[in-house]
């Protein structure tokens, strides 16, 4: 379930971060164990992300995050280490929808203006993002109703088993 709003630290990523960036592909053997593999994720791309990441960090991207492979974990590991959401200018199409599948909050916007350590608060309610020491940055983003039905249920399965239904 996504909340109305989340407060956390911005992480920059620059461009074309792929699957297999997210989720090493040498720990592979490790996506019957999700939250083993979490402890991993980014670390090729990052190695310092795994160890600071809080619980609601934002990952911040230029664009194309989750370019490369369909690995359904990437997106599953993302939300097992604590991230809020993903912020990117664009995504990969796999990638994005395996997210939203797995309940995981992404938000497309521009990402020019936040740099790497600020405080951002997201109003998912109402579809704004806000610097928490910057009162004049206010970035609206849209985001559908059917994604947010979507996510609000942890995913797409559970949404089709709690409804009985595809019918969004």
């Amino acid at each position: 379930m996504i909340r109305d709003s989340i407060q956390g630290r911005a992480w920059k990523f620059g461009s074309n971060v792929s699957t297999d960036s997210i989720a090493p592909g040498r720990l592979i053997s490790l996506r019957a164990n999700p939250p083993e593999y979490a402890k991993h994720v980014l670390e090729d791309a990052r190695p310092d992300f795994v160890k600071g990441v809080k619980a609601d960090d934002f990952i911040v991207a230029d664009r194309n995050f989750g370019c490369g492979s369909s690995r359904e974990i990437a997106p599953i590991i993302i939300k097992l280490a604590g991230v809020g959401a993903v912020l990117s200018k664009s995504f990969g199409r796999i990638f994005y929808r395996n997210a939203i599948n797995n309940g995981m909050l992404l938000i497309e916007c521009d990402t020019d203006r936040i740099e790497e350590g600020d405080e951002l608060f997201v109003d998912v309610k109402n579809r704004v993002i806000k610097k928490v020491n910057d009162p004049e940055f206010e970035m609206p983003f849209v985001l559908s109703e059917k994604e947010v039905k979507i996510m609000n249920e942890g995913g797409l399965l559970n949404y089709i088993e709690k409804y009985n239904s595809l019918d969004i």
